[in-house]
This record gives C-alpha cells, structure tokens and sequence, in this order.
C-alpha cells in the first residue's frame, strides 16, 4: 500500500501545509528531511547542529509554508535557505561564523583546478574532503555544498543563498580552487606523518629479518 502523498509535488504539500494539514507536513518531512540533514552536517561539520536544524526547519515550514512561492523558487532551495539561516544562528552562537581568514574578493582571478570532489568520490577519501570542507569560510563552503553536493542549479543556490547567478558562479570557482589546495595540503600532511612513522620503527637486526 502506498503512502498517501507518494506522488503529490513538494509545491503541492507546501499548499497543503499552510491549511494547516499536518499528514502533508509529515510526509515533505518524510520525503526532505535528509536533504535538510546533509546540508547542515556539511555546513557544520556537527551531527548534534544537523539534528537541531533539521527540526527548526521543519518547524519554520510548518509555521511560515504560506510565504514560499510557487515558481520563483523550488522547494529544495527554499528549504535549504531556512536551512542556512537555521546554520548561521546558531555557528554564530556559537562564535564559529565566518571566523577564518577573510580570502580574496569573489570576483578574484582564480585558476580553477580539476573538479576535487569527483577526485575524492573516485578514491573514497570523504573523511579528509569534509575535513577540508569545514576549512573553508562559510561563503565558499555554503556554494559547494549546494552546488556539488546538493546539486542545485547555480540559479536555485542563488535563490537559497539571496544573491546572483553570478556571485554563485564566482564563490564555486574560487570555492573549488580552495578545496583542491586544501586537500593537497591535507595530503602531503598525512604523507609527511607516515614518512615519520616509518623512519620512527626499529631497525631488527639482519639474523631476526631474516627470520621474521
């Protein structure tokens, strides 16, 4: 047996919502809920802030689903807007808002390098391209993970994020250098830490290698 709703548009449900339906709010929680979580892990590198903003976002639709737009934007990028805002508030009680260096301006001259995250996909390396996420100033981060990781269209991330195509477009590409050089030097760190290692063990005398 079906669930009800199975086939009913995310628009749809939002309508629903806002009358006050609370069969549609569970079931746009059932079918996005994810989505919102892996937006906020990546955004904070925190399951417990993940948690806590998943449910602030579907709290903020349940209250506030007759403000979303038909056609101006899509459901995926509306939700991860308030997603975004749910982050914010609370990296920034946090006092982890934007608290790395300033880089460049968005409109920088930037070489971009090859696509890091199809590299690491490729070579099953996720524990250091989140690490190297995280790294990075929360603008950048926010475009990556929208863009390559949500895989929004550059016009549903600039619609999520309040800002042009344009910047959208610029932040990526600055966005993806960033990433690259970061998990570079992640690399040559752990390469480093191994050499060490290594030059660390105990020569065994030649009789006990022989034998070993």
């Amino acid at each position: 047996m079906s669930e009800p709703f199975e086939s009913t548009s995310d628009d749809v449900l939002l309508a629903r919502i806002a009358m006050g339906a609370g069969d549609a709010l569970a079931a746009l929680f059932r079918r996005r809920q994810a989505d919102v979580y892996r937006f906020a892990l990546h955004m904070s590198g925190a399951v417990a802030v993940a948690e806590d903003v998943t449910q602030d976002v579907f709290l903020i639709v349940m209250r506030e689903a007759g403000r979303y737009e038909p056609g101006r934007s899509t459901v995926s990028a509306w939700l991860c807007g308030i997603a975004r805002n749910c982050v914010r508030q609370r990296l920034e009680r946090d006092g982890r808002w934007e608290s790395l260096d300033e880089e460049a301006g968005d409109d920088a001259q930037v070489v971009v390098l090859p696509d890091p995250l199809g590299e690491l996909t490729r070579t099953e390396r996720v524990a250091m391209l989140r690490r190297a996420l995280i790294a990075l100033p929360v603008r950048y981060r926010e475009v990556v993970v929208l863009c390559d990781l949500e895989e929004l269209s550059y016009a549903e991330a600039a619609d999520a994020l309040g800002c042009a195509i344009g910047t959208v477009r610029s932040r990526l590409h600055r966005a993806r250098t960033m990433l690259a050089a970061r998990v570079a030097a992640l690399d040559d760190a752990q390469a480093r830490a191994a050499d060490a290692s290594h030059a660390g063990e105990p020569t065994l005398p030649l009789q006990k290698r022989c034998m070993a």
